[in-house]
């Protein structure tokens, strides 16, 4: 009986000591010192100390408690956007968003960033993993990727796959099938080629060319893409990339743009909410991904930059057509004032 009361003892006097120790401001100050600032590990803490453990632990959580610790995280200097790019992530439910400076020319008009083209590829050699399948569509903004300077380290073994035909006379340079094989060349991966018109004259002839077995073997890989990479157009007869490769013609951009169209993805135009009903007769007619599987693939990641292209892309956010944005600060600026 004397053996059990003396336990009891020792257990509250344990008790009381122990609490004294974590009321004490001066050692609670000292222990949160030693951890946050000299990096210290609670077990060599407690060794210096002189306390156990569970005191350490207790006292690490009453500092942050009494705001003798207050946790903050700092944005670098190097990533100067950082909370705007969580502002937009946020605000439109977006995976990521990578945020560069912009670089007008000195007439006011936005070419395809530099910038742009190197985050773009500095985010593909930080996702892309070796056995990837990547979808590209064509454009300006995708050959700046393949074309950056950014330096790839190491070897990513994936292989691009065009997502739009692409057999035209014009900028061969900025087709589907060309940009695939650039950019197997930058990551030593591979390609595939979609040798196809962009643009059909009938949806029937359309159909029964994508029935050929060698048509089908590059569009079967489009339920396994892994990520699709992606420009974003709009219907302007001052920055249209589809009006530089003769796929439709300045009447045809005007009559979409009376339309609503604000934008295309993979040759698919648009309206401000995302809807491409009003241009499902030339829609329809476009060789290469269909919508609604493009919106099922993991990662959608759109490339645009410039002010004018905010409308562009808010609408491709809506349709769902992109979950990753790649953009400059003038655009990013306008589409955090805009609803979303």
């Amino acid at each position: 009986m004397l053996g059990y009361a003396l336990e009891r003892y020792d257990a509250w006097e344990k008790g009381v000591t122990m609490k004294k120790i974590v009321d004490d401001v001066r050692l609670i100050f000292k222990c949160c010192s030693l951890y946050y600032q000299d990096g210290l590990g609670q077990k060599e803490i407690c060794e210096l100390l002189g306390i156990s453990r569970p005191t350490v632990s207790r006292m690490l959580t009453i500092g942050k408690e009494r705001g003798i610790v207050r946790i903050e995280i700092q944005n670098p200097d190097n990533i100067a956007y950082g909370q705007l790019e969580r502002e937009l992530e946020k605000k439109y439910h977006l995976q990521e968003v990578i945020i560069v400076p912009s670089s007008p020319l000195s007439d006011g008009q936005y070419p395809i960033s530099s910038a742009i083209g190197s985050a773009t590829l500095e985010y593909l050699s930080r996702i892309l993993m070796d056995g990837f399948l990547v979808g590209i569509t064509m454009g300006l903004a995708i050959q700046n990727v393949a074309r950056s300077d950014y330096f790839i380290r190491s070897p990513i073994k994936v292989t691009f796959v065009p997502l739009v035909g692409g057999v035209a006379e014009s900028r061969l340079d900025i087709h589907s099938n060309y940009l695939a094989q650039e950019l197997a060349e930058r990551f030593a991966g591979d390609c595939v080629q979609f040798f196809s018109p962009a643009v059909f004259s009938q949806r029937e002839v359309l159909e029964g060319f994508l029935a050929e077995r060698t048509i089908r073997n590059v569009t079967n890989l489009y339920s396994r893409l892994d990520l699709v990479l992606m420009g974003i157009g709009i219907p302007s007869t001052e920055h249209s990339t589809i009006l530089r490769t003769g796929y439709v013609d300045r009447s045809i951009l005007a009559e979409f743009a009376a339309r609503g169209a604000v934008g295309d993805i993979a040759l698919r135009y648009f309206d401000a909410d995302g809807n491409t009903e009003p241009f499902q007769d030339f829609n329809e007619r476009v060789a290469g991904i269909p919508l609604d599987l493009l919106k099922k693939i993991p990662r959608r990641v759109g490339v645009a930059g410039g002010s004018q292209k905010q409308a562009a892309v808010r609408g491709a956010i809506r349709g769902g057509f992109i979950n990753v944005l790649i953009t400059d600060i003038d655009c990013a600026e306008r589409l955090v004032q805009e609803d979303s």
